[in-house]
């Protein structure tokens, strides 16, 4: 690099500056606000009402324990079905859409 690319690079960046902080200035002028040439534009318009209060937890619902099965009873209904296998097949295969006319094969789904 020479040194004259050095001795100009102040003038750019001040240009540079310059021209971003007019940009940012004129990005956070508010639209409405009244200008002299037309004082009674700001009001005219009336301010927006705030919208309405809405909690965040408006929807919340409660925890409550589940009720939970026997680990005995839960072994023997895996070893009933198909043990773990099972559950690897069911997995593998593509999830089918409700409705599908698939025959229902008479187990009852695995609880875990």
């Amino acid at each position: 690099m020479s040194i004259y690319l050095y001795s100009k690079l102040p003038a750019a960046l001040v240009v540079l500056s310059a021209s971003l902080w007019t940009t940012q200035v004129s990005a956070q002028a508010p639209a409405s606000a009244a200008s002299p040439a037309n004082p009674g534009a700001s009001a005219a318009t009336a301010p927006a009402a705030p919208p309405a209060y809405r909690s965040a937890l408006e929807g919340y619902q409660r925890y409550t324990d589940e009720k939970t099965v026997n680990w005995k009873d839960a072994n023997d209904t895996t070893a009933r079905i198909g043990g773990w296998r099972e559950y690897a097949k069911e997995a593998s295969q593509p999830q089918a859409p409700e409705g599908s006319g698939k025959p229902d094969s008479g187990a009852a789904p695995a609880k875990p």
